[in-house]
């Protein structure tokens, strides 16, 4: 229980500190943002700052805090350190700047700051990836809220709900932000953190009676992740976990919000802020699934939505907890509509289409309708299309990471301000993700990959991160005096 209680003090200490840090490094400041100076209606506007807040912990939280940390627990409770020092250093320190790198450029979307940043080579490569990584999200995000609906009613509606869910992404895509982001996200977000602050005091009252619920009992280590079950913690804790420590799928989500902000000032609280809150959040789910695995040690075998399912009904009482599975569901639609409105959005700023009539927002929008649908029926052939789907979203969130410190390091560099922020933990990520990807093989438990041992892949890894970190230095400073301070 200490170390869980620890991990709690270290997010509201680093807010406080290193957020303030971060803060003075990136300097706000009292110039015009986007949404007064690029004023549509549609996507530029100011929305009130509780409202983006809520907004932005929404569109990044996803799953990822809920069922990502129920995987990830199961490498043991060294998550409760690895958690919160992920997040204060990588993950909120990646959103904060993403964001405040699309505040100071005209609300860009990520593709064109990377282009800004690292050229058009790199744009154009990352733009296709990013593209594809933004649709596996959008199904992913269909799938699994469809799923647990059907597993509330206890009936065959999987399909059904999936309809649902795709026609209202679909008009969330296309309406104005204010309409139905806007309008719906803060009941969204408080059902959320109700749902959690319940799970979280239940939990606290029975664990107080029962310390050894939160420490790693013996049935819960005969069947934790471990390096000899093909699940080393160094790369793969770092890919099942997310959400919690550092996501690359946020930068896709923070020029939502620099584009309906007030003011500068208010960009730690919305955009650091919301990833600290978020990994408040991991660190209960992931405390509740400790708790349920260490007294139902068989569930570590089974998909992580029945474990989902019995922390609600362990915790709550079947009312209760079926409205905090709905929060669950609702946090995987909050980003999967989102996902796709960036990928609107981005689309749009490539090809310099004006977004203001709707008939070009639904123009877009056609082929991506088109997409998803078809990775829907993909998805859904077998539970290995599937399970193949949420390992590509996985390992390539990280890459969109990795690449979007990069060009943070470049951008920091070009303003003349310390490029350590994002260089430490864009060299980590760059490290873990391409040892993923050389070790990674169906041989290893996973997708097809390179299937090197894993000592071989680190020593390759560390050496291509070491090699893109000093490139990305070289390059800012290439480009100094070319971007606003």
């Amino acid at each position: 229980m200490q170390l869980f209680l620890l991990g709690l003090v270290l997010l509201v200490v680093g807010y406080f500190f290193y957020g303030k840090l971060v803060e003075k490094v990136l300097g706000p400041d009292d110039r015009g943002t986007p949404a007064r100076t690029m004023h549509d209606g549609v996507d530029f506007l100011v929305l009130p700052h509780w409202k983006n807040m809520l907004i932005q912990l929404l569109n990044i939280a996803g799953i990822g805090p809920v069922i990502g940390v129920i995987l990830g627990i199961k490498f043991g409770v060294i998550a409760f350190l690895i958690i919160p020092i992920g997040n204060i250093i990588g993950g909120s320190v990646h959103d904060f700047v993403s964001g405040m790198m699309s505040l100071r450029h005209r609300g860009a979307n990520l593709p064109a700051l990377i282009r800004m940043t690292t050229g058009n080579v790199f744009y154009t490569v990352f733009s296709v990836f990013m593209a594809f990584l933004l649709l596996l999200v959008v199904a992913v995000f269909i799938n699994v809220p469809a799923n647990l609906i059907a597993d509330m009613a206890s009936a065959n509606i999987f399909w059904y709900a999936v309809a649902v869910i795709f026609i209202y992404y679909i008009v969330a895509t296309v309406f104005p932000v204010d309409k139905i982001i806007g309008a719906l996200y803060p009941y969204f977000g408080g059902l959320l953190l109700i749902g959690t602050a319940l799970v979280f005091v239940f939990m606290m009252i029975e664990c107080c009676n029962r310390p050894e619920l939160l420490t790693e009992t013996a049935g819960f280590k005969a069947n934790m992740f471990t390096a000899q079950k093909n699940m080393p913690i160094i790369p793969m804790l770092f890919v099942t976990i997310a959400c919690g420590i550092l996501s690359g799928f946020h930068a896709t989500q923070s020029p939502i919000i620099a584009r309906t902000m007030a003011s500068e000032r208010q960009a730690r609280s919305s955009f650091y802020g919301m990833m600290v809150v978020e990994g408040v959040i991991a660190m209960i789910w992931a405390a509740a699934a400790l708790v349920v695995y260490n007294l139902r040690p068989e569930l570590m075998l089974q998909n992580p939505t029945s474990t989902l399912v019995e922390i609600t009904t362990h915790f709550l009482n079947s009312k209760v907890g079926a409205v905090t599975v709905a929060s669950v569901v609702i946090l995987a639609i909050t980003s999967g509509d989102t996902a796709m409105r960036s990928l609107r959005l981005s689309s749009a700023e490539i090809f310099h289409i004006d977004q203001k009539p709707l008939r070009n927002r639904i123009l877009l929008a056609l082929p991506l309708i088109v997409l998803v649908a078809a990775l829907l029926w993909w998805s859904n052939q077998n539970e290995k299309t599937f399970q193949n789907l949420w390992n590509y979203f996985a390992w390539g969130n990280q890459v969109l990471a990795a690449a979007t410190l990069t060009a943070a390091t470049v951008w920091l560099t070009a303003c003349r301000k310390t490029p350590l922020l994002t260089l430490i933990p864009g060299i980590f990520m760059t490290y873990i993700v391409t040892t993923y990807i050389l070790w990674i093989s169906p041989a290893h438990g996973g997708p097809v990959g390179f299937g090197m041992e894993l000592e071989h892949a680190s020593l390759v890894a560390g050496f291509f991160a070491v090699i893109l970190a000093i490139w990305a230095w070289n390059r800012g400073t290439e480009l100094r005096g070319r971007f606003d301070r």
